[in-house]
C-alpha cells in the first residue's frame, strides 16, 4: 500500500478526485486540544483501497473545504469519530453524513462500549499496532517517520474491520441497530454548544434558584463568547468555581466583584464590564421564562427503585449480548421511578427509547414494575452470585 503526504491544493484536488471513485474511506484525525476553544486540527488521516493519504492542515495556504465537500458523497468509516466529528462541527460547520463507527460496531457485538481501535484490529485482524506515537506532539513539522508510519497504521485496517464488522453484524440481525446509532453520531447539532448542559456543570447549580440560574445560564454564555473570541478554553478566562460565585452574587457593578476571592484582576479589567452586562441580562429575564430547576433528588425509596430498574436493564443487556450503557441511561430510569408512569406505553414513551431499544428493555421493566417478576439473587452461597428475573 502506498501513503502520500498532501500538503497543497494540487494534492487536495486530485485526493478528491479518488474520493469521487470510490463510496468509502477510513477518516482519523490527530488534534491538539489543551489551549484552545476548539480542538485543532493538526493531521488528517486517509484510507483507501491500496492508498493512504496523510493530510496536513498547517501547510500554508491548504484550504480543506474542498476535501470536506467530497467527503460527504462517500461513506466514512472511523473508530470512535465523535472526537473527529466535533472538530468538523466546528472547524467546517458541518459533519459527514453517511458514517460507520467501528466502535459502535463492535458494542453491538459484545465487545463492550470503549473498545479501543489496537484491541479491535488485534482482534479482527491479528495485527498489533505499535502505539509508540500517542503522545506525539502534531504540530511539529516535518513529521517523522515513526509518526507516519503511526498515522498509517491508525486508518489502514479501518476498511477491511468495516467489512468484517458488517458481515458480523448482518449475521447477527443488528446491521440496522448499528446504522441507527451512526445517523445519530451524524446530527450536526450533536456537536453545538448546549448551553443548558454547559451550565448545569457548575458547581452549586443543583441548589441554585431559578433567577439565579438565569444569571449562571447568561454568564456561562458570555465566558463561552470570550474563550471563543479568544481561542482559549472557557476555565481559561474564568474557572468554574467563580462562575457560580457570580451568579449568586449578582453584582450590579464591576467594582462588586472583588468581593470574588478567585477572580483574578486581569480578568476583572478585561471581562468585568461584559460580566456586569450578562448578569443584568439574567436578571431582566421575564418571571415565566426563567430556567426550570432540576429536578429533586428522587428519595430513598424511588432511588432503589431506579436502581432495580437498572438491574433489569442489566437483564436485558446480558440476555443480548450487549452493554446495558448502550441500552437506557440512569436518568432516563430515574425519570421511570419519579413519574410512574401507568402503562407500558407510557413507560415506553417516557423513556424515549429508540424502537429497537423498547423492543428489548420496555417489557421486562413494565413486567417488574406491575409486579409480575421479581428479582432474585441466586448462587451466593456458592460464591457464584447470579442475578436473574423470576415470574
Amino acid at each position: 500500500m502506498t501513503h502520500e503526504l498532501i500538503v497543497d491544493a494540487r494534492g487536495v484536488a486530485a485526493l478528491c478526485a479518488r474520493l469521487d471513485a470510490t463510496d468509502r474511506v477510513g477518516l482519523d484525525t490527530e488534534f491538539h486540544a489543551e489551549r484552545s476553544y476548539a480542538p485543532r486540527l493538526m493531521v488528517l488521516q486517509l484510507a483507501l483501497p491500496e492508498y493512504t493519504a496523510i493530510v496536513d492542515p498547517l501547510a500554508p495556504g491548504i484550504d480543506l473545504h474542498p476535501l470536506v465537500e467530497a467527503l460527504a458523497r462517500v461513506t466514512v468509516v472511523g473508530h470512535a469519530l465523535q472526537s473527529d466529528l466535533k472538530i468538523f462541527a466546528e472547524r467546517f460547520g458541518s459533519v459527514p453524513p453517511k458514517l460507520f463507527d467501528t466502535q459502535v460496531a463492535a458494542s453491538f457485538l459484545g465487545y463492550g462500549m470503549q473498545i479501543s481501535l489496537a484491541d479491535l484490529v488485534r482482534d479482527l485482524t491479528g495485527v498489533r499496532l505499535a502505539k509508540t506515537q500517542t503522545v506525539s506532539d502534531w504540530s511539529t513539522r516535518p513529521l517523522s517517520e515513526k509518526q507516519m508510519e503511526y498515522l498509517v497504521d491508525d486508518v489502514v485496517h479501518l476498511l477491511p474491520m468495516h467489512d468484517m464488522l458488517r458481515q458480523k453484524l448482518e449475521e447477527r440481525g443488528r446491521a440496522a441497530w448499528c446504522d441507527e446509532e451512526c445517523v445519530a453520531l451524524a446530527r450536526p447539532e450533536k456537536y453545538r454548544f448546549d448551553l443548558r448542559r454547559a451550565y448545569m456543570k457548575i458547581p452549586g447549580a443543583v441548589r441554585m434558584n431559578r433567577r439565579e440560574l438565569a444569571v449562571l445560564a447568561a454568564v456561562v454564555a458570555e465566558r463561552d463568547a470570550i474563550a471563543k473570541e479568544r481561542d482559549i478554553p472557557p476555565k481559561f478566562v474564568i474557572p468554574d468555581d467563580v462562575i457560580g460565585g457570580i451568579a449568586q452574587l449578582r453584582p450590579k457593578h464591576v467594582e462588586d466583584l472583588v468581593q470574588l476571592r478567585r477572580l483574578e484582576s486581569s480578568a476583572r479589567r478585561n471581562f468585568g464590564a461584559r460580566l456586569i452586562d450578562a448578569v443584568e441580562r439574567g436578571e431582566a429575564v421575564p418571571e415565566d421564562e426563567l430556567p426550570e430547576r432540576p429536578s429533586r433528588p428522587l428519595g430513598a425509596e424511588r432511588e432503589t427503585l431506579a436502581t432495580l430498574l437498572g438491574v433489569a436493564v442489566g437483564e436485558a443487556a446480558r440476555d443480548a449480548g450487549l452493554p446495558q450503557g448502550l441500552l437506557v441511561t440512569r436518568a432516563a430510569l430515574e425519570r421511570a421511578a419519579r413519574e410512574a408512569p401507568g402503562s407500558a406505553e407510557e413507560l415506553g414513551e417516557l423513556l424515549g427509547l429508540s424502537a429497537w431499544r423498547s423492543a428489548l428493555v420496555v417489557e421486562p421493566l413494565w413486567r417488574l414494575l406491575s409486579g409480575e417478576t421479581r428479582i432474585v439473587v441466586e448462587g451466593y452461597a456458592k460464591g457464584e452470585p447470579k442475578v436473574t428475573l423470576v415470574s
